[in-house]
């Protein structure tokens, strides 16, 4: 008997290899990111994420329905609004797209699967940026904090478990904490995308919001080349009342994931952003790669490197396999 053996013997069969493995993804790891779009009699398919859509408010609720039936750990609204300004209104008015929407999901599903909101401005500016401008055109920090306040409350009115700040505004989780506190919203809790990097990966998410930017947003999301700045910026929303944290994108930032998930007495989620979807869909449909086994060892690799949570498009398809 040699000890070099051991490893094959591990490996010999399905269930020996299910016995020993090390890291799993179960449905309630997986959170499924969805875009309803205000004025739609159909769903609207975006070209560049095959399979994805944006919803109207029924087909929404339907998809809802089918995470909390897959036992998904949650689901993650976007707002298309038909009309936007300066302030992005249509993000704090109860009537807006996206407050209208949580409603409608929490009706349906109620707490069977926790209801989150994205909280930014971005979908509901006419200039794309993640908050208010100032004179020069510049994002001024400091006057966006306020609107994220309303914008979480108005979210947490309607219904959202979860409000999910990821403008990257310096300060945002404790205006935010505060303000939902002093509304009566002490159990919704805050997902803070504490790590979102400047990244080329999200270009099919600008077509699924119809995003009105014009240049980028790299003077308040995080460069590309640092890793130690986002355990940093992890740690400031923790000290400001974060109850999660995230990482985004997901796969080109495996090992700022593993630096944030080794420093954070949180769970820690990360993002499968548009542009990872894009690319493995397209390798896919070329014939390039396996879809499913593709699928899932990249979730199983972004769980390996310490996420509890992974946003992903594919994660109510995903719960079916992962069940079997």
């Amino acid at each position: 008997m040699f000890p070099t053996d051991r490893p094959r013997r591990l490996r010999a069969t399905p269930g020996m290899r299910r016995l020993v493995a090390e890291t799993d993804v179960r449905p309630r790891h997986l959170v499924l990111p969805v875009f309803v779009a205000e004025g739609l009699d159909a769903p609207r398919p975006i070209t560049s994420m095959p399979g994805v859509v944006q919803h109207t408010r029924d087909s929404l609720r339907k998809a809802a329905a089918e995470a909390a039936a897959a036992g998904l750990g949650g689901i993650m609204l976007f707002g298309v609004p038909s009309r936007r300004d300066a302030v992005g209104s249509g993000g704090t008015n109860p009537e807006g797209i996206l407050n209208v929407a949580l409603r409608d999901v929490r009706a349906e599903v109620g707490d069977a699967v926790p209801v989150m909101a994205d909280t930014c401005l971005d979908e509901f500016t006419d200039h794309g940026h993640c908050g208010v401008l100032d004179d020069e055109g510049r994002v001024d920090n400091d006057a966006t904090l306020p609107i994220y306040g309303q914008m979480a409350v108005a979210q947490a009115d309607a219904g959202a478990h979860v409000v999910a700040p990821s403008g990257m505004m310096d300060g945002q989780v404790g205006v935010i904490r505060s303000a939902l506190d002093e509304a009566g919203h002490r159990d919704t809790a805050i997902l803070a995308y504490s790590a979102k990097y400047a990244s080329a990966f999200y270009g099919p998410f600008r077509e699924a919001v119809d995003s009105q930017l014009q240049g980028d947003r790299r003077t308040y999301q995080q460069d590309p080349a640092n890793a130690r700045e986002a355990a940093r910026e992890a740690a400031l929303d923790l000290d400001e009342g974060a109850d999660m944290v995230m990482v985004k994108p997901a796969m080109a930032y495996l090992d700022v994931l593993r630096r944030v998930a080794d420093s954070s007495d949180v769970p820690v989620a990360a993002y499968q952003v548009s542009g990872e979807y894009a690319m493995i869909s397209a390798a896919v449909e070329r014939g390039w790669l396996d879809r499913e086994r593709t699928i899932v060892e990249t979730l199983t690799g972004i769980r390996r490197a310490g996420a509890d949570i992974v946003l992903t498009y594919w994660a109510t398809e995903a719960a079916a396999w992962l069940d079997r």
